[in-house]
């Protein structure tokens, strides 16, 4: 993939070149060869178990047969195999579940936004997709007991937003974080999220692929993306061009999925949407990027404006959530339930 000539941002200088010494690679490999992984990003033993062959190949000029052989090495070390139900149940309760700040979002999702999934928000301008992406970012460094994801005693975690339409706003964070000043510190929250604005698909794809490269040594947790589609959609104009850019969107979404399982991130994006003209009956909104987007997420929302400064979300496809709605409210020091 070609880089774009652009000015480095912010979440890239922050996500420099580390010491592949630091990270827990295989241990019985040369040091030639972790430096080459490494500088393809596979920077853990479960990113290589989970990498195919030609994602290895191309990062580091392998031959086939090592390739196969590096992964089988990692896969064996990490005891993939087929698991009985009751281990996958064993080890999902190792997720954890995000508070929205809003009881009854909350309650709608089951506890809150899981980590190791992806989560879609999509929904007309101005329904509160972004505002429910800054509060996130504040939410996320409460104590677990709290509804966050930090646990008391570890490193904070790192909150990473990339930002596709120039949305992000930390004087937002500010006026979320005053409701929890008894357990946050606001400044120590505020650098614990690296910002990156993304200027085009190519450098969104680029930032995901240096976050899976630093996502272990700076504890990430939260990823979110607002918005997901917005440079697919502007630079693939026209029906000739929607086989490459759903094939595009198909690569990025797969490198997110794995993201969120290896690291068990909680990965939230937002979505525009568009107006289905053949629609005579119920809503003709629909979320943009068709079958592939929504064969890729775990859980999608669907956000609409009600009365004032009311908004409805609604659950309209989950593994384990039925299709239920709530409503909350966007005020000025955040989402609020409604009483």
């Amino acid at each position: 993939m070609h880089k774009p000539d652009i000015i480095p941002s912010q979440l890239e200088k922050d996500l420099s070149y580390s010491d592949p010494d630091r990270l827990p690679l295989l241990s019985n490999i040369n040091p030639l060869l972790s430096k080459k992984l490494f500088d393809g990003g596979f920077t853990t033993i479960e990113a290589v178990a989970s990498a195919s062959i030609r994602e290895l190949t191309s990062c580091g000029n392998f031959q086939e047969n090592m390739a196969l052989k590096l992964i089988e090495m990692a896969q064996k070390s990490l005891g993939i195999d087929f698991k009985s139900a009751d281990k996958v149940l064993e080890s999902r309760r190792s997720m954890m579940r995000l508070s929205t700040g809003v009881d009854a979002l909350d309650d709608l999702l089951g506890g809150g936004i899981e980590t190791g999934s992806v989560t879609e928000v999509y929904g007309e301008y101005g329904t509160g997709k972004t505002q429910i992406a800054h509060q996130l970012c504040v939410t996320s460094h409460l104590p677990c007991e709290r509804g966050g994801i930090t646990k008391d005693g570890k490193e904070a975690i790192t909150c990473i937003y990339i930002d596709t339409e120039g949305s992000f706003r930390p004087e937002r964070i500010v006026s979320m974080a005053n409701q929890y000043s008894d357990d946050l510190n606001i400044k120590s929250i505020l650098k614990h999220i690296l910002h990156g604005r993304a200027y085009n698909s190519d450098h969104q794809m680029i930032l995901t692929e240096r976050i899976m490269r630093e996502a272990p040594l700076r504890n990430v947790k939260l990823l979110i993306i607002d918005s997901l589609i917005t440079h697919f959609r502007a630079e693939y104009v026209g029906r000739e061009t929607l086989a490459s850019r759903q094939q595009k969107l198909n690569q990025h979404l797969h490198s997110l999925l794995r993201l969120a399982e290896i690291y068990n991130l909680a990965i939230i994006l937002t979505n525009q949407v568009q107006t289905a003209p053949d629609t005579f009956f119920g809503d003709p909104t629909t979320p943009v990027g068709g079958h592939i987007l929504a064969h890729s997420t775990h859980t999608r929302i669907y956000l609409r404006k009600s009365k004032g400064e009311r908004r409805i979300a609604r659950i309209i496809d989950s593994p384990m959530l039925p299709e239920n709605e709530v409503v909350f409210a966007i005020t000025t020091n955040g989402l609020k339930d409604v009483f």
